[in-house]
């Protein structure tokens, strides 16, 4: 990517504009990591205790009350969670990015969007 100083006021605009729009399609954001674990079970014969554990079993970690939880993923919505995890670290990007071009338009002193009502 070219470097902000750079680039003309109306170009860090329109690259601004075409994010925002990009935001609008991250409908499945997930905050959270994925996770595949093993287990062993509570019958003693069971082949799992010499090695061939059970799963893998499929969790999103979040975080929820200042605390960690693990909800399982069943197998159908894998492809999806993990979509969703991904866009969500495609809108730390973006919200990376915008603040970029933002601070850059202010330190030319051309931000001077209007501030919507009710936003400081």
């Amino acid at each position: 990517m070219a470097k902000l100083s750079s680039r003309g006021a109306g170009a860090l605009r329109r690259e601004r504009t075409r994010l925002l729009e990009e935001l609008s399609t991250l409908s499945l954001l997930l905050r959270g990591s994925y996770l595949e674990r093993f287990s062993t079970c509570s019958r003693p014969n069971c082949s799992c205790h010499q090695g061939k554990r059970h799963g893998p079993r499929r969790y999103v970690v979040i975080t929820r009350d200042k605390a960690q939880r693990q909800i399982y993923v069943p197998q159908t919505q894998v492809d999806i969670v993990r979509a969703g995890i991904q866009q969500y670290h495609r809108l730390l990007e973006i919200v990376d990015r915008i603040t970029a071009i933002n601070l850059e338009l202010m330190q030319r002193r051309v931000l001077n969007e209007s501030v919507k009502k009710g936003y400081p």
